[in-house]
């Protein structure tokens, strides 16, 4: 999930400095002391990378310690788990719910985003966050900071996300009464993926639907790799050439084919993604070309396309579309219920 900075539309001043304005109200009263820490919380494993490895089963606790703490220059605060295996130490942060749902849209999307984007962003990274800690029920985190799951950086100081958050509080996509995993991505080109493409598992209401981006970062992209450092990321020595295998149903990539002096081997599209990076190979939309010593990619989108592109959100919320109608473009056959109310 990329994080993103563009200048708002001022169609009406007055209307936006009214809503400011509320929302700094709201902010101010959110910070008053209130049953909001003994509300739900959630367990945040501080990870920088989804390549860095999990803590095992064996993990043990050492400590547990309250106040802030800095990881890669952010500031954290809350309650602090130190835990440890044969890989080394981790740091597990188990922070208010709500807390943390306010946090990963600040770190997700940013400042000056549509109001009604950014209501579709806090609504789907709540389910995502309710999704994965029924899912993770027994082991000792729920979630990892990074984007193995969703970006988390710390406390949120937008009032205008305050707002979106609180408008929005509890509120939650279920399909057939539970949760669904709410699966999203930076910004896409033509139509959605379908996660069996990507994934094994397929959901009713991940369906491949129009991406609905405009002006994004990444909508054209470039890259070029030489050969040797190529085959150094992938693990192959000698490669003459990179060929597309297959696509998926939506167009993009699926497998590729690697051929070096001696041999030839076939590869995910999603496993080669990940071994050259993800910000190095922003999607798996692309079309393969060699130049002298060099592969290149040219390519659409940043990330794995599948379920809401939050570039298409902010598109059509500033067509107009409420935060409701994007959800249920992206995620039809969903309902929204509120998690408060009905326990999940």
């Amino acid at each position: 999930m990329l994080k993103t900075v563009i200048d708002r539309d001022i169609a009406g001043p007055l209307q936006y400095v009214i809503i400011w304005l509320l929302a700094v109200l709201h902010l101010a009263l959110v910070l008053l002391p209130h049953d909001v820490f003994s509300e739900e919380t959630i367990k945040v494993l501080m990870l920088d990378s989804p390549d860095n490895p999990l803590p095992s089963e064996e993990a043990e606790r050492i400590e547990v310690l309250q106040g802030k703490v800095f990881f890669n220059g952010q500031a954290y605060a809350g309650s602090f788990e130190i835990i440890k295996d044969k890989n080394g130490l981790y740091v597990i942060n188990t922070i208010p719910f709500e807390k943390y749902i306010e946090g990963v849209v600040a770190s997700e999307i940013g400042r000056d985003w549509e109001l009604e984007a950014l209501k579709s962003q806090a609504v789907i990274s709540r389910t995502y966050a309710v999704f994965n800690k029924n899912l993770n029920t027994d082991k000792n985190f729920h979630v990892t900071s990074s984007v193995l799951h969703q970006l988390y950086k710390g406390d949120n100081d937008d009032p205008l996300i305050t707002w979106a958050i609180e408008d929005t509080k509890g509120e939650i996509l279920t399909y057939e009464g539970n949760p669904i995993n709410a699966l999203y991505h930076a910004t896409c080109e033509g139509i959605t993926e379908l996660p069996e493409e990507v994934w094994k598992n397929s959901y009713p209401y991940l369906k491949s639907v129009e991406c609905n981006g405009k002006n994004a970062p990444y909508e054209i992209w470039q890259r070029s790799f030489a050969s040797e450092a190529l085959g150094k990321a992938l693990g192959v020595n000698d490669i003459t050439g990179v060929y597309i295998a297959s696509y998926t149903s939506t167009g993009r990539v699926k497998t590729l084919k690697i051929v070096t002096d001696t041999n030839e081997k076939e590869i995910k599209a999603t496993e080669f993604r990940r071994l050259l990076g993800y910000k190095e190979l922003p999607s798996t939309h692309f079309t393969v070309t060699k130049a002298d010593t060099e592969i290149v990619f040219h390519g659409k989108g940043y990330g794995h396309g599948v379920g809401l592109s939050q570039w298409g959100a902010l598109e059509m919320a500033k067509q107009g579309k409420t935060y409701k109608e994007i959800l249920a473009h992206y995620y039809p056959g969903t309902v929204i219920r509120n998690s408060e109310a009905q326990r999940f």
